[in-house]
């Protein structure tokens, strides 16, 4: 018990600063108008989300310590709904509803294509 709450901790801090380089990044290279920084973080968490459960459950034998802290610790901490839902507030309060309107499309259609993406990989790597 204790070590799964570690290591989802540990997971969880380093996908934080993770998520937060990422945003940086992609804030320095594209500008601020949009974020998408955030959409990046989502949609890669989505592709890696898909690829490990789709691993984990065919070809990958790793204790169920490290699938927790590598899922629920570091592509929780990696991903932020609760920044897609704030920044997409501000886009449509902001006077800029096309933006919000093209966030939301991009954000789940993306994401759920990127998981979907990340389990036909995993298939296509582990020979399933």
């Amino acid at each position: 018990m204790y070590t799964n709450a570690l290591l989802v901790f540990l997971g969880a801090g380093a996908g934080g600063v993770a998520r937060w380089g990422a945003q940086e990044a992609c804030a320095r290279q594209f500008g601020k108008q949009f974020p998408w920084g955030t959409l990046a973080v989502n949609v890669l968490g989505c592709l890696l989300v898909g690829f490990l459960a789709a691993m984990f459950a065919t070809s990958w034998n790793i204790r169920e310590e490290y699938r927790l802290g590598l899922i629920v610790g570091f592509l929780g901490g990696f991903t932020t709904f609760s920044a897609f839902g704030r920044e997409t507030f501000v886009l449509a309060t902001g006077h800029q509803l096309g933006w919000a309107l093209a966030n939301i499309a991009l954000s789940v259609g993306l994401g759920l294509a990127a998981v979907w993406a990340g389990a036909w990989l995993a298939g296509r790597v582990g020979g399933t």
